[in-house]
Order: C-alpha cells, then structure tokens, then sequence
C-alpha cells in the first residue's frame, strides 16, 4: 500500500500530511490578529467569503519565529469539521511513499508533545516526518479554534 502525501518544510525539515486532509494550498495573504487567541494561532483570514482561522506550525512546534518569504504557504485543512489554515515556510511536492519505507517513530523521540508524528518516511535523499494533523491540535485547541469561527461568523 503506498501513502500519498502533501509534503512541506518548516525551519529546513520535510514533514508529510496525508493528502485525504488537505483541502488546498494557498499563498500567503493578509490574516487579521484575533484578540485573546492561543499563542499559535495567527489570526483569521478570508478564504473565498469564508473565515479561516489560521495557525502557525512554528509557533505551534515550538521553533524558532521566522519572517514569512514567498514560499510560505497556507496548508487548508479540515480536522473533524474544524477548517483551519496551517502556515509553513514552503510546500515542496505531492508525493507516493510505499508502506515498507516508512518506520515507527522512535521511542526516544516520542512524548506527550509530540504524539502527532506517526513515523518516518525514509527516502533516498530525505526523511520526511509524517504527521498526524487530528492530533497536531488538541481536542480543547479544536475547539478554541472553532469558537474563533463561529464568532466572527
């Protein structure tokens, strides 16, 4: 069985999402700043008349901050009928990754904080960090966000 994935990188690591997840990628565009919003999230934005709450994976990963460039992007994802917008510093290809070259996270690298990786793709020239997005924002984090949306509604 192969996967495919929508691959990105964020502070020069390539991770994965599962392409089922991703409902488009969009260039950067103006996001307006939502008072009283969890630290990681960036504010909202308007995507096609709709509003979009939108995070920063940095932030979020706890990485060092970065100016955006004109690779940076907006990952649109939908997590349990929660739509938000995740920013990245570039999305770099779709990509298939046949079942026998992605391994189980370690066990030294895997804590309560860092549950949404599910493995390792392992390529001949990268390793792609595959993520579990559903798990990248908690159920309380889902719900912060959707109350975002709903209120500006």
């Amino acid at each position: 069985m192969e996967h495919q994935l929508v691959v990105f990188e964020l502070a020069n690591e390539h991770y994965g999402v599962d392409i089922a997840m991703v409902e488009g990628i969009i260039k950067m565009q103006q996001i307006t700043a939502v008072p009283h919003a969890p630290s990681y999230v960036e504010g909202v934005t308007n995507l096609r008349g709709a509003v979009l709450p939108v995070i920063d994976l940095r932030k979020r990963f706890n990485l060092p901050p970065e100016d955006t460039t004109k690779d940076s992007r907006i990952i649109h994802i939908a997590i349990d009928n929660v739509k938000v917008g995740m920013i990245v510093d570039a999305v770099s290809e779709v990509l298939r990754v046949p079942e026998e070259a992605i391994e189980p996270t370690p066990p030294i690298i895997t804590t309560v904080d860092s549950a949404f990786i599910t493995g390792i793709a392992k390529l001949e020239s990268k390793l792609i960090i595959l993520l579990d997005l559903g798990k990248v924002l908690s159920i309380n984090d889902q719900g912060q966000i959707a109350n975002i949306s709903n209120k500006l509604v």
